[in-house]
């Protein structure tokens, strides 16, 4: 993940049961794979630089990734395959997306909370 990937406007985001895949404006992609996923951060920035201050941000083990802002359409099918996760930290998610704190949560990792 680039590290001004969150605020590299979007052409377009994809979730599948393969992965991730963000397109983004320049014509580069970002993309992360379920199995290769390492783990989850929600991401506020209340001032930042767009209208978007809330990105998901999804790292993969070879340290690529990719952050979807949470305003994007593909947002809630996104949320919603996160939190089948096994492990996944749901009030750590809550406290991240109700608040405007300048601040990094991680919501799951990889190997953490699998039975």
């Amino acid at each position: 993940m680039s590290p001004d990937s969150s605020t590299a406007h979007s052409r377009a985001v994809s979730v599948d049961d393969t992965g991730v895949r963000r397109q983004l404006a320049d014509g580069s992609e970002e993309r992360v794979d379920w199995d290769d996923l390492a783990a989850v951060v929600v991401r506020v920035i209340p001032e930042g630089l767009s209208d978007e201050d809330v990105f998901l941000m999804l790292a993969a083990a070879d340290g690529t990734g990719t952050a979807v802002p949470s305003g994007d359409p593909a947002a809630d099918a996104l949320i919603e395959r996160l939190q089948t996760l096994p492990g996944f930290d749901h009030e750590t998610f809550v406290e991240a997306m109700t608040t405007d704190a300048d601040q990094a949560y991680v919501v799951w990792k990889a190997g953490e909370g699998s039975a």
